[in-house]
């Protein structure tokens, strides 16, 4: 790829088949939670239902199983021999697309809690307040040699951490804020993880150059954090007008400073 970024607007299935075999050094998911036709949630300190669109129904167990199982069959593919898997989730679908990878025969290397400090408060008042989302990063398969920069995330920069401790091991639970206003000035998506989430798996799990994929990109972050560390990428999202909010936000990175 001669451009750093390449973006695609339709089915990600379709857009992922016309891929070749072993083409992408890391893979970062936000898979649909397919809740959107089941339950309330919190919003600017509102009880409201949960509705993101279609994109995000409930289909039932089995139906929602398959589908994460389809896609996660396909990254593997996708996968280079010593690449690896980042999916991003809550409840809703991490236990399904555990049970999936573990059928796959991927081999999980850790399942990361990020801890929100400032996480929506639970308005129902019937259960403990969600503060957390979890995620599960794994490699193709048991003898694959996966890349981690230990160093950078030993020795890194990370203020705003409260559980990182300088020049420790960076441990399984990682303390980021919610995604701020100032990273939605092109555009709102639901779900958006915030920058710092994904400059850490980005650093961590990737060399300088890599190829990173996110076949359900949403407004764009995986993007912008391989743009700022010298990787390529490539976003794939069935939605217009997220995929133009990715696309302002990807040039806006370019234009700006990197951080390698």
């Amino acid at each position: 790829m001669t451009n750093p970024y390449q973006l695609y607007c339709g089915d990600s299935f379709e857009v992922m088949q016309g891929f070749a075999d072993e083409t992408f050094d890391m893979i970062f998911v936000d898979p649909p939670y397919l809740i959107s036709n089941v339950g309330t949630s919190c919003q600017n300190g509102k009880l409201v239902s949960i509705n993101k669109g279609g994109w995000d129904k409930d289909s039932g167990i089995e139906a929602n199983f398959e589908f994460h199982k389809k896609w996660l069959a396909e990254c593997k593919r996708l996968l280079k021999p010593n690449g690896t898997i980042w999916v991003s989730g809550t409840y809703h679908s991490l236990y399904p697309c555990g049970f999936a990878m573990m059928q796959l025969k991927y081999h999980i290397l850790n399942d990361i809690i990020w801890f929100k400090p400032n996480a929506s408060p639970n308005l129902s008042c019937k259960y403990f307040t969600a503060s957390h989302e979890s995620l599960i990063w794994a490699r193709k398969n048991k003898k694959a040699k996966h890349y981690f920069n230990y160093q950078a995330m030993k020795e890194g920069n990370f203020p705003k951490d409260m559980i990182k401790k300088p020049h420790c091991q960076m441990r399984s639970v990682w303390s980021i804020f919610a995604t701020p206003p100032e990273e939605k000035k092109f555009g709102r998506h639901p779900t958006q993880k915030p920058l710092a989430l994904l400059d850490r798996i980005v650093s961590a799990s990737t060399e300088e150059g890599a190829i990173i994929l996110d076949p359900f990109m949403g407004s764009g972050t995986t993007g912008v954090a391989a743009l700022r560390a010298g990787r390529t990428f490539v976003g794939i999202d069935n939605c217009p007008e997220y995929v133009d909010i990715a696309e302002k936000r990807l040039k806006d990175a370019l234009n700006s400073k990197p951080l390698l």
